[in-house]
């Protein structure tokens, strides 16, 4: 069988064209680092790597939720612990008052530093969250301030009005792990969160029995204060020091699952990194032998082309 000159030169021009694709692909993993960059280099090590990446963006959405309840959870916090300081206030004038040798005197400034303590409390609670604007103890609705008060002709504040709900946003911070660093500003119900203000699971009510406590103090009503307001306030500061207790609960939560998320995202990193990256020396070792091979069949076909033209002369 004769074997034309065409037949060497197709078969030369294959070979070269298929080392040069090699050198082109080794010098760019050699170039990025990577040894798999479309699914045709290695499609075990592709979909491995495509499933690490997935789920370290998975991971690194947990991370954001985490960090955000963070902030949300300090920012509730500090309401929490100026919610302390008036309770605690609120009960040493309730008790002060209570005693038979308060004057009237006495007990109407009393009234007056009360009248204080109410708009603290209201203003304590419809703070917004720094970071998103959204009221913090609204429940799930957030955007208008969950409450509101009326007042009669002097500005005492009379009644209040909770807008919001007893429902609070949940969010995911880990694989099948979610938390909460929100609070009710009430709830009348017997079931679900605490209400930070009005809480029928405990009794509390903090802005009704501050109102009552003002409204007795007034009316030197000393017997209301000593049997009733004080026993009532105490059920208000056990209700905020439970608050403060589970936000620190929570807070705790948070702080493990960043640290977990942390070194998830690690490993994954890690991973995706081991899946996807030439090794260096091996890489340059095949670009070496590759170039070589590449160099070889240029020569073998120079040598072909020479006997081919001698053969054509002879």
């Amino acid at each position: 069988m004769r074997i034309t000159a065409n037949a060497y030169d197709n078969a030369l021009v294959s070979q070269l064209n298929q080392l040069s694709a090699q050198q082109y692909t080794i010098q760019n993993q050699v170039s990025t680092g990577l040894s798999v960059q479309a699914p045709s280099d290695n499609p075990e090590a592709m979909e491995n790597t495509l499933d690490y990446q997935a789920q370290n963006a998975t991971q690194t959405q947990y991370s954001s939720n985490i960090t955000t309840l963070q902030s949300r959870a300090n920012s509730v916090y500090s309401v929490l612990q100026s919610l302390q300081t008036i309770t605690s206030r609120a009960g040493e004038i309730a008790t002060s008052a209570g005693s038979a040798t308060s004057s009237q005197s006495d007990l109407s400034n009393y009234a007056d530093e009360v009248n204080q303590l109410i708009n603290q409390v209201v203003n304590a609670a419809n703070t917004k969250d720094p970071s998103t604007g959204q009221y913090l103890f609204g429940g799930t609705a957030s955007t208008s301030a969950p409450f509101t008060t009326t007042t009669d002709a002097s500005g005492d504040v009379t009644a209040v009005t909770y807008n919001g709900n007893s429902t609070v946003n949940q969010s995911q911070i880990g694989a099948g792990m979610t938390a909460t660093a929100d609070i009710p500003g009430a709830n009348t119900g017997s079931t679900g969160a605490h209400g930070l203000i009005t809480d029928s699971q405990s009794g509390a009510d903090l802005i009704n029995h501050l109102i009552a406590l003002r409204n007795d103090l007034n009316a030197g009503n000393t017997t209301a204060i000593s049997s009733t307001d004080n026993a009532n306030l105490q059920k208000d500061e056990n209700n905020v020091a439970y608050q403060v207790a589970n936000n620190g609960v929570v807070q705790n939560q948070l702080d493990l699952a960043a640290t977990f998320a942390t070194n998830n995202s690690q490993s994954l990193t890690t991973m995706i990194s081991n899946s996807s990256s030439a090794n260096l020396v091996q890489t340059m070792m095949q670009l070496s032998q590759t170039q070589n091979a590449y160099q070889a069949a240029l020569q073998s076909g120079v040598k072909i082309m020479q006997l081919s033209i001698l053969n054509y002369l002879s």
